[in-house]
């Protein structure tokens, strides 16, 4: 049997680590705020209508910039094995849509906090796919983490952890965040050498594309015109920065730093939903659940200064 593939390619310098490691926790914010606007607009549209309308600006936006950045000579929109961002679209898809369901029934929180058990699920995926290998550390501080995003789900409630009483917009989003997992060690596996840019477009494409087919009946029976300044704010914030800028976040940092520590900066997501929720004036936790979320931070910083293997 071969050896397990290292987590991270002894390539990569420590600037270009350090880079990864700011990337993710921009991204962190930018799904942060997604999750605070995105709670408020999916009272009033589909998930499926607004995600296939958000992914074709994202698409256009970011194939414009990848036209531009391209090197000489090289097509952005010749790709290779296109059936790659399929299968990356379908994940992605899968994921943005129960996000918006989930939306619909639970607060942002609770669903941030369903989010960060995405990196113990992304370092399964990542030996699954890659032969990826985490260090005892590293597993400790996921679970750490998975600890604190179940109090958090939960509220604080022990009693209702023993009942296993979760939601059902927590539970349908827990679906969403399997295929994310699974997406971010697809991505160094699927990457043949393209551009950060070209890849990133051709995966929003994909997205955009299986969207689009499964949610073609909800498209056309969207009342477009009646829709609330808060859905085209979120629909305009979405495709520039949680699409095109998400997008191309996490596929920079997933080919500098392994993908369970990529991930795991989704700890922060409900940290900064907590915060943002407060200072918006829509109320502050119980001090219960702020105690899940600084545990699911702790996880992060022993996370952040574990060696890569």
């Amino acid at each position: 049997m071969a050896d397990p593939t290292p987590i991270v390619d002894n390539s990569v310098s420590g600037a270009d680590k350090l880079k990864g490691h700011l990337a993710m926790a921009l991204f962190a914010l930018l799904i942060a705020v997604s999750f605070s606007i995105g709670h408020r607009a999916a009272q009033h549209i589909g998930p499926g209508a607004l995600n296939a309308v958000r992914f074709f600006f994202g698409m256009i936006i970011m194939g414009m910039i990848a036209h531009v950045s391209a090197p000489a000579g090289l097509s952005v929109f010749r790709p290779r094995r296109i059936w790659r961002f399929l299968v990356l679209g379908a994940l992605m898809g899968v994921y943005f849509i129960t996000m918006f369901m989930a939306l619909e029934t639970t607060d942002p929180v609770s669903t941030g906090a369903v989010f960060t058990l995405m990196p113990l699920m992304s370092a399964g995926f990542a030996f699954l796919f890659l032969r990826q290998t985490s260090s005892l550390i590293v597993l400790a501080s996921l679970m750490t983490a998975a600890v604190g995003a179940v109090w958090v789900i939960f509220r604080g409630d022990a009693a209702a952890i023993a009942a296993f009483e979760v939601g059902r917009g927590e539970a349908i989003f827990f679906f969403g965040v399997m295929g994310h997992a699974a997406y971010a060690p697809l991505v160094k596996k699927f990457n043949r050498g393209e551009p950060v840019t070209a890849f990133t477009f051709w995966t929003l494409a994909g997205t955009w594309g299986c969207i689009t087919i499964v949610a073609l009946p909800e498209i056309f029976l969207t009342s477009w015109l009646s829709m609330p300044p808060i859905v085209w704010i979120t629909i305009a914030y979405l495709a520039v920065f949680t699409t095109a800028g998400t997008f191309f976040l996490l596929q920079y940092a997933a080919m500098r730093i392994p993908a369970g520590k990529a991930i795991a900066y989704g700890y922060l997501t409900p940290v900064f939903i907590i915060m943002m929720e407060g200072v918006a004036g829509f109320g502050w936790v119980s001090l219960s659940v702020l105690i899940g979320a600084v545990v699911i931070v702790i996880g992060l910083v022993i996370l952040i200064v574990a060696p890569d293997v």
